[in-house]
């Protein structure tokens, strides 16, 4: 099979956009490419285009991916002070605005996420490193395009969000993903593991690195019920699986396919675990209503109700286990934004 190339995400072209705006401000024209280092290592070297003074652009390219995003045009206009100062940020045209809490950035902040602002101020730090600044970040078209995301039921209007973790956009061919993941197991297996770590992404992968680092980690993607089956099968008889609530309450209600285009069910579990600790209709109303459900652990936990998350393990663990007919002895762990431990089940 050949294999998928890899893209970069939404936040690495808005990183070499700024840099392309603070090199030409202090150069005096605007640079046909630029390199930045992404968080996961590899240089982005995009060709960089000018759309008026100091608002330079890039398209993105997210390889084989079918990212709704493949080809849009990423700008950045970096606005640089005189004076010492912090760097703010602002949406442009086609980048949204957070309207609702929950999130990982607080309501009226653009919906830059924290990695790529990161990226973001060191490509501006590098140029002017005690300048106060501006920078705007737009996607062309955004806000057309958003309507065909769940931006809007996030409560993020006006356009798309500014994405990444890695930088790097990993093609989600299902086949080449479930053959990734099938393949590190097995090595895994070969290389002496006997209790698997089963995460869905590279945060969680971190998380539970630092909470249990002497496990060896997998991550899964969505496929909760294919990792199953393949530890199982690669003769694996005790599995970690550790997440955050969003992903981790779906197989807590039974979902072994965490992907949004298979269903959601994230909030209903919670609320059902909730009334059965017998929690006042307010918080279920809460829990409901939340457009995330990292937006509801604080709630929660005020509420005097935070054990709810140890039955949702619990919960989790039950499926886990009657999905491989008792093979498996499944330990699960919530994790909460920060990657701290709210709640576990399991030896």
């Amino acid at each position: 099979m050949t294999p998928l190339r890899e893209g970069f995400t939404t936040g690495s072209c808005a990183a070499a956009c700024a840099l392309a705006s603070c090199l030409w401000q202090r150069d005096g024209e605007c640079p046909e490419r630029v390199e930045i280092a992404v968080p996961e290592g590899r240089v982005y070297a995009p060709s960089i285009h000018a759309m008026e003074p100091y608002s330079c652009a890039v398209y993105k390219d997210s390889g084989d991916d079918p990212d709704i995003t493949n080809g849009s045009e990423v700008w950045a206009d970096v606005l640089i002070r005189p004076e010492h100062g912090d760097i703010v940020f602002a949406a442009g045209e086609g980048v949204g605005t957070i309207t609702l809490p929950g999130l990982k950035l607080p309501v009226g902040e653009a919906a830059i996420n924290p990695v790529p602002r990161q990226m973001i101020t060191e490509a501006v730090r590098s140029v002017f490193p005690h300048n106060a600044a501006t920078v705007t970040v737009g996607i062309t078209g955004g806000r057309e395009i958003a309507k065909k995301t769940f931006n809007p039921r996030l409560g993020i209007e006006g356009g798309l969000s500014i994405l990444g973790t890695t930088g790097i956009v990993r093609p989600m061919s299902e086949e080449a993903l479930t053959d990734t993941i099938r393949l590190e197991m097995s090595m895994r297996r070969e290389n002496g593991a006997k209790t698997l770590g089963l995460v869905f992404g590279s945060q969680g992968e971190t998380a539970l690195n630092r909470l249990m680092p002497e496990l060896s980690c997998v991550q899964i993607s969505n496929f909760v019920g294919f990792a199953l089956d393949t530890a199982a099968e690669l003769g694996f008889h005790h599995v970690v699986l550790a997440g955050q609530p969003g992903k981790l309450a779906k197989v807590a209600g039974g979902s072994m396919q965490t992907h949004s285009k298979y269903g959601d069910g994230r909030r209903e579990p919670v609320a059902a675990h909730l009334a059965l600790m017998g929690a006042p209709k307010k918080l279920l109303e809460s829990v409901m209503n939340s457009v995330t459900l990292d937006g509801v652990i604080p709630l929660i936990r005020e509420a005097g109700y935070g054990e709810v998350w140890t039955r949702l393990c619990g919960a989790a663990s039950m499926y886990c286990e009657a999905r491989t007919k008792g093979a498996l002895q499944v330990k699960t762990v919530m994790l909460d934004g920060h990657g701290n431990s709210i709640g576990i089940f399991g030896e």
